[in-house]
């Protein structure tokens, strides 16, 4: 037991989640410092990354080492060939953040030791944040993107810090303004991780 502020005895495990937490945002703060340093020094994402690093209007937040590139730039151009591309890493603090958020506390993505004796030899990325890149990219399609489907088949494990792309391309306009897409992610200059299709409704955006 500990003792708080008020003299009223705490488990010790209530002491140590307060610890953590604090020390989880001390590290996200250091994390992003540190980006933000590299991004000034004039480093950044290799390859596809380089191609476009032009802001979209529709959403209100990036960040370091986010790049984006599309066909066309109006909802009315949209139809098939039409695609979308979204890279970004895949950092620890966001492996952990999103354990966080999903309650998905798996081992191979938090324990070292223990990932180390599976087959994989070190921590992986979840599989559902690495898919997200897909949301992530057809959410930069012109107009407001609302998912109907997806459809995906899990080639190969992220590793923790890898710098990943999702491209999904408009193969079939469904009418009504929905149409089927590929969808893939992939490593930069690396090996396909999933592979898939969705069907999305593209509404106008809202004023």
């Amino acid at each position: 037991m500990s003792e708080s502020a008020n003299g009223e005895e705490r488990p010790v495990t209530e002491f140590v989640d307060s610890w953590s937490d604090a020390s989880r945002h001390v590290v996200n703060s250091y994390v992003e410092a540190n980006r933000a340093i590299l991004a000034g020094m004039g480093f950044s994402t290799p390859s596809k990354s380089e191609r476009v690093s032009s802001p979209v209007s529709e959403l209100s937040y990036g960040s370091v080492g986010w790049s984006m590139e599309r066909s066309v730039e109006t909802r009315e151009e949209l139809g098939v060939g039409e695609y979308v591309e979204f890279t970004k890493p895949l950092t620890d603090a966001d492996v952990h953040a999103f354990a966080q958020a999903s309650g998905d506390t798996n081992r191979l993505h938090l324990d070292d030791r223990f990932a180390g004796q599976s087959r994989f030899g070190e921590r992986i990325v979840h599989g559902t944040l690495v898919s997200g890149l897909i949301s992530a990219a057809l959410a930069r399609l012109p107009g407001l993107t609302i998912y109907l489907s997806e459809s995906l088949e899990f080639k190969g494990p992220a590793a923790i810090g890898s710098v990943l792309t999702a491209r999904c391309e408009i193969v079939e306009d469904l009418g009504q303004d929905k149409y089927r897409l590929t969808a893939e992610v992939e490593e930069v200059d690396g090996p396909m991780l999933i592979e898939g299709e969705a069907v999305v409704l593209i509404d106008e955006m809202p004023s």
